[in-house]
């Protein structure tokens, strides 16, 4: 028989912060903030490395406190750490030995806790935890190759697919993190394989994927299964607070939420509530290592009440929005209320 899975040490936490944040909640809409890397590039950094803004956690982490402190001051409620291209293996091939790459990645929390107390604003830090694909640093996550149907040749397994991710989930949540943020992925297979090692070691995190809308106005994965079970299983597993979409074109948002909404149950009793962050609605050309088509971060935001109304709790905006688009979102949120 071949060995069973290794199923990881549940962590101790204090747990008072991810407490109040399934709170916040329920009680109505917190805000995320937007695309870190986005602004680092606009300060005149080069994020085209296959690190990404990672890189910046090495080269510049005083500019990553000051950009997840604009955010704050934006009115963000929620920041994502620069840690979503920072993995072991990808450090590790930057020229760090194992050491220095587990301490870059914990460091990611702790600039962004810096960021909050430099804003002098309360707040959640959430750990990015890219898929995969953003690993591979040629723009997967958008289309899940890696993630052949069936197993297929050339998949990346189940096995590789926990291997890969846990030391960053146990590092992110062992560093401070109030949530951990499972962002961007493209399959079922992988939102799978993330939630075995969410709830074996039992630390808030939401499960957001990099959804589609296809021409007959169906929610699907970028690997093409139906968006909605793939998010019910995710909401299925108690540590997960959100589940949701991001880093897709504004317009998509609504019709995924509908779909979500119609087989995800209601966030009853601390359940999972719905989660919605688009880019700009621009295309990532993952050859050219550039975005392509009408930039527009102000529509990443615009739609936010509508979403709202629509069930999702957890909101803000990924790549290409920027802290002024925050701030729009921030003043429709008050008007809500």
């Amino acid at each position: 028989m071949p060995p069973a899975d290794p199923v990881p040490t549940p962590l101790v936490r204090d747990s008072r912060a991810p407490g109040l944040l399934r709170t916040a909640l329920r009680a109505g809409p917190v805000l995320l903030d937007g695309g870190l890397s986005t602004e680092l590039e606009a300060r005149g950094h080069d994020v085209s490395s296959d690190l990404w803004s990672a890189r910046l956690l090495l080269d510049a982490p005083a500019d990553v406190v000051a950009v997840h402190a604009d955010f704050a001051a934006a009115g963000a409620q929620v920041l994502t750490t620069a840690s979503y291209q920072a993995t072991l293996p990808g450090l590790r091939a930057a020229g760090l030995d194992r050491t220095a790459a587990e301490r870059v990645i914990t460091s990611s929390v702790h600039l962004a806790r810096e960021g909050l107390t430099a804003a002098g604003r309360p707040g959640w830090v959430a750990g990015s935890v890219g898929p995969y694909g953003a690993f591979l640093a040629g723009g997967q996550e958008y289309t899940g190759d890696y993630l052949a149907p069936g197993g297929g040749p050339g998949a990346v397994g189940r096995r590789a697919l926990r291997d890969h991710h846990r030391p960053h989930l146990e590092l992110l949540a062992a560093a401070g993190a109030d949530v951990l943020a499972c962002e961007t992925v493209p399959g079922a297979a992988e939102v799978e394989a993330l939630l075995v090692e969410l709830e074996a070691l039992a630390v808030p995190a939401w499960v957001s994927v990099s959804a589609v809308v296809d021409d007959a106005g169906a929610a699907r994965t970028r690997r093409g299964e139906p968006l909605g079970p793939v998010l019910a299983a995710a909401a299925s597993v108690g540590c997960v607070l959100a589940v949701g979409v991001n880093c897709l074109e504004p317009a998509s948002v609504l019709a995924a939420l509908h779909q979500a909404a119609e087989v995800v149950p209601a966030p009853a009793a601390g359940g999972a509530v719905l989660a919605a962050y688009p880019n700009s609605g621009e295309v990532w050309d993952g050859a050219a290592r550039t975005w392509t088509g009408a930039r527009d971060g102000d529509a990443a935001v615009t739609g936010v009440a509508d979403w709202v109304s629509a069930g999702a709790r957890l909101v803000g905006g990924c790549c290409r929005v920027r802290p002024h688009h925050t701030a729009a979102a921030a003043a429709a949120l008050a008007a809500l209320r």
